[in-house]
């Protein structure tokens, strides 16, 4: 017991714990092992970051701020935006979009109803892929313009809805 009791008090009247100096000596040493650490935590253990798609809409001018909210039938009920589609999955993906026409608001997601249409292209990882999509609702009423994203499942061989759908709320009247 002395051999240890001697050891430490050589190593504590080396820090000098009589005086503040030795405390301060402590701190930092403890503050090096920690941030010794956290460092070779986040290095070796940080968790990877999953791969996503997403899908977007943009106005004529490929900004988000000009949507269509009223339009006229047989005057301006024909209109135009862009689709957007990105891939980050880390690999090349096949997506596919689909158009969904639906009267009043959407009760769930994925849609239950008819494709209006649908877009299908493979993307390489990284890729954007600006999709111009002419729409036309004739009818007098309000819609739900519903663009789910669908990306191709190489195990089923089937596409799988993504959860990333985006939503154009329109009102179609007979004049104004």
């Amino acid at each position: 017991m002395k051999i240890h009791s001697e050891t430490t008090k050589k190593i504590g009247n080396n820090l000098k714990f009589e005086t503040n100096e030795g405390y301060v000596v402590s701190v930092l040493i403890a503050l090096i092992i920690v941030s010794i650490l956290f460092v070779g935590y986040f290095a070796l253990l940080r968790p990877t970051q999953r791969g996503y798609t997403t899908v977007y809409l943009l106005d004529t001018q490929k900004k988000a701020i000009d949507y269509p909210e009223l339009l006229v039938v047989d005057q301006n009920s024909t209109f135009n935006v862009y689709v957007d589609v990105e891939n980050h999955m880390g690999k090349t993906q096949t997506c596919q979009v689909l158009l969904k026409v639906v009267n009043g608001t959407i009760p769930s997601v994925p849609v239950d109803a008819r494709t209006s249409k649908s877009y299908v292209r493979t993307l390489e990882n990284d890729e954007v892929w600006k999709n111009f999509v002419t729409v036309s609702l004739n009818e007098p009423g309000n819609y739900s313009l519903v663009f789910e994203l669908w990306i191709h499942d190489q195990n089923s061989g089937a596409f799988q809805f993504t959860y990333n759908y985006c939503v154009l709320n329109l009102e179609v009247v007979d004049q104004v």
